[in-house]
């Protein structure tokens, strides 16, 4: 039997995928959790049994799926991850599959899709659902979307600008993700220049527009 943490900070979403997991007899899920620090502190601490693979939303507040993922691969990269999530748009599926994920599905797929991609995953194989899959090539093939800035990022800063769009004060993300307030000045300022944006009200509906955040 296969053992699944699910992450996800909405108690709708993970009741939905619990009750359609524990509908196959080949999955159990041990534990839910709301945030990616609690995931990656549930993961670490030496008394908790430990799952196969954990299911991952990416925005959440604090450091959101991407660094947890990140935390999780570095620590056991025994551990399996799968992306679930609304954001198919790149660059979170490319930026995900950097953290070490696996697999990367979304919140619109059906329960045999989602079997298909554990499966797949605990297999020892990537899954990418098809209409993300050819975004990431086509991508690769065009260079960056021009229709997308946000792709011109680095993994730092786009784990930055996710906090800035849930409104964290720069002392907040410092503690959060371990660096000065002013490395975080830094990064802020650095955001506003590559997006052309102005203050955190552009930068995020900047954000919704693209899909990079969910509402």
């Amino acid at each position: 039997m296969i053992k699944i943490l699910l992450v996800d900070d909405h108690d709708l979403v993970r009741s939905g995928l619990k009750s359609i997991l524990e509908s196959n007899p080949d999955f159990s899920v041990m534990h839910e959790l709301n945030t990616g620090e609690a995931a990656v502190d549930y993961l670490h601490s030496s008394d908790q049994p430990l799952p196969d693979l954990v299911l991952m939303d990416i925005n959440m507040p604090g450091i959101g799926g991407i660094e947890a993922t990140r935390r999780i691969k570095q620590k056991n990269n025994a551990i399996k991850v799968i992306a679930v999530t609304a954001l198919r748009e790149d660059p979170f599926p490319s930026q995900l599959l950097k953290a070490g994920a696996e697999g990367y599905i979304t919140k619109g797929c059906d329960a045999a899709e989602m079997f298909n991609a554990i499966h797949t995953v605990m297999s020892g194989k990537q899954y990418l659902a098809a209409q993300i899959s050819e975004k990431i090539s086509l991508s690769k093939i065009n260079g960056d979307d021009p229709e997308t800035p946000f792709a011109g990022l680095s993994d730092r800063e786009m784990q930055v600008m996710l906090m800035v769009t849930q409104g964290h004060s720069n002392q907040d993300i410092s503690d959060t993700l371990f660096l000065s307030p002013k490395t975080v000045s830094t990064y802020r300022h650095r955001l506003f220049e590559k997006l052309k944006v102005k203050n955190d009200v552009e930068l995020t509906h900047m954000a919704i527009r693209h899909g990079v955040i969910d509402t």
